[in-house]
């Protein structure tokens, strides 16, 4: 609904209400004074509806809606939030005044006052639905189960004069839970691609911090303060970092009632002016190590930007993201090369090889940046995925091209080889398949692939080493098919 309310808008009422002067809504502050087409034929035609009080009221509400409209289509909190609750009295408002409207009976004026409440009422359900939609209560439910974490394991100690326990249990711990909220559909709505998008900024945000803190643990202790009067202060400097990033992370987590992002941000930045006065030339061990504080600093300052994130920005849409765009041309080529390979495979021509073409693709792909965002991370693991498939379908048409089964084979062995030739057929169907999970040929796919385990699981090897290697390479390959079948119909979303 999002990327249609404005044109909605433009032809919400039908006809204009100002007697030529239409709002532009490019931007909330922008009108311009000039007469739409549409404008031009209604005043041909009907000369007295748009001054008429009806149709100039509907005309304020019109603008209000317009004003109300892209902070609906952007909001991504819960029912509970303010901001909720203010658009929700701000649109049952509109929504009375629009009933409230007295038509006198004229047909015009009760179409107009029809669809002024009708974009009203859209305008409510679109608000409620995201805000109570599943995918909107799981990254809360996600959100607070990090949010207990980290509370139970760096917050709360050290609010009560302990220790942080930070470890790899905790790093591991948080990126489960970044991997599941990677994993929320968000049917592309904007609040719920919002929503996700924050939780998964600041979840990454405090796993950089934790990160950063397990790493300064292994650290060499600080110089002595007997080396140099300038690293007694350092070191005094050391510990308020130490209980900054634990400020930080309660901050990020939405733990800390009392401070705030620039409130932080000014004791950071205090902290870094008081290690610049300090005199430390001529002694390379003491600057360098100025330099370790500095660059603590810097790590927290940079994710203090974070209080509007997702707000004031569209990074959210990793659409728009240069990444992604490297990673879906990659997949673009690749689905061409896909096609070329099966229709060449129709064909019984095994000469269309491009496996030095695929291999580039995956070097390409590993050098894509992630910036550490899980959602580009999955996205390029899906796409090196696609490539592999395509790789080892190749490799597994070449190698039954060149056997050449002897006149002593094993009788399993050569059965492996049966399952094998299946296999390859069905990943041909498989690479070229493009529905949903509940589609009859996925499972059909499905039960055909399973069907070829159960018939692997019951070759018996007789104790012949090379069958027993080739029946569990055959398992392999055949849940790897499977595991590409389930990816292509998951509908991941970034």
């Amino acid at each position: 609904m999002c990327a249609n309310v404005f044109g909605v808008l433009k032809s919400l009422f039908g006809k204009p209400f100002d007697g030529g002067k239409r709002m532009d809504h490019g931007g909330p502050q922008q009108q311009q004074q000039q007469q739409h087409p549409m404008e031009q034929q209604y005043h041909q035609q009907q000369p007295y509806h748009p001054q008429h009080p009806a149709m100039m009221r509907l005309y304020e509400v019109q603008k209000e809606v317009a004003s109300l409209g892209p902070q609906v289509c952007h909001f991504s909190g819960l029912q509970n939030d303010r901001d909720y609750k203010r658009l929700e009295r701000d649109l049952t408002r509109l929504l009375l005044e629009v009933d409230q409207v007295d038509t006198e009976g004229k047909p015009e004026l009760q179409g107009a006052r029809k669809r002024a409440a009708q974009e009203v009422e859209g305008l409510l359900r679109y608000l409620e639905e995201n805000a109570s939609h599943p995918s909107r209560q799981a990254i809360e439910e996600l959100s607070n189960e990090a949010r207990q974490l980290v509370d139970e394991r760096v917050v709360a100690p050290q609010r009560d004069g302990g220790v942080a326990e930070i470890n790899d249990e905790l790093v591991d711990a948080l990126q489960e839970i970044i991997l599941r909220l990677t994993q929320v559909k968000t049917e592309g709505r904007v609040p719920l691609r919002k929503a996700r998008y924050r939780a998964l900024t600041r979840l990454c945000a405090v796993q950089d911090v934790i990160e950063g803190r397990t790493q300064q643990q292994t650290l060499s202790l600080p110089l002595s303060g007997d080396t140099h009067e300038a690293v007694h202060r350092i070191n005094q400097v050391m510990v308020k970092v130490s209980v900054a990033r634990s400020q930080l992370v309660a901050l990020l987590m939405g733990l800390s009632g009392r401070d705030s992002c620039a409130h932080l941000s000014r004791i950071l930045t205090e902290m870094q002016v008081e290690l610049d006065a300090l005199d430390v030339s001529g002694n390379a061990a003491i600057r360098n190590y100025r330099k370790q504080v500095v660059e603590e600093i810097n790590g927290l300052l940079k994710h203090l930007d974070l209080e509007g994130e997702g707000d004031d920005t569209r990074r959210y849409d990793l659409a728009q993201n240069n990444s992604i765009r490297e990673i879906e041309a990659v997949r673009a080529h690749v689905s061409h090369l896909r096609e070329g390979v099966l229709r060449h495979c129709v064909m019984g021509d095994l000469s269309f090889r491009p496996k030095a073409e695929l291999q580039s693709l995956l070097t390409h792909l590993d050098a894509v940046d992630t910036a550490k965002n899980p959602c580009i991370r999955e996205a390029r693991r899906r796409a090196v995925v696609e490539v592999q498939a395509i790789i080892t379908f190749l490799d597994l048409r070449e190698a039954l091209a060149r056997r050449q089964p002897g006149p002593h084979e094993h009788p399993s062995h050569r059965s492996v080889w049966l399952v094998l030739g299946s296999l390859s057929d069905l990943q041909a169907q498989v690479l070229g398949f493009d529905g949903k999970r509940a589609d009859k040929s996925y499972m059909m796919l499905e039960e055909l692939l399973t069907k070829q385990l159960l018939a692997l699981d019951a070759v018996d090897p007789q104790g012949d080493e090379m069958t027993k290697m080739a029946r569990k390479q055959a398992v392999k390959f055949a849940q790897n098919i499977l595991n590409y079948l389930d990816m292509k119909t998951d509908e991941w979303e970034y």
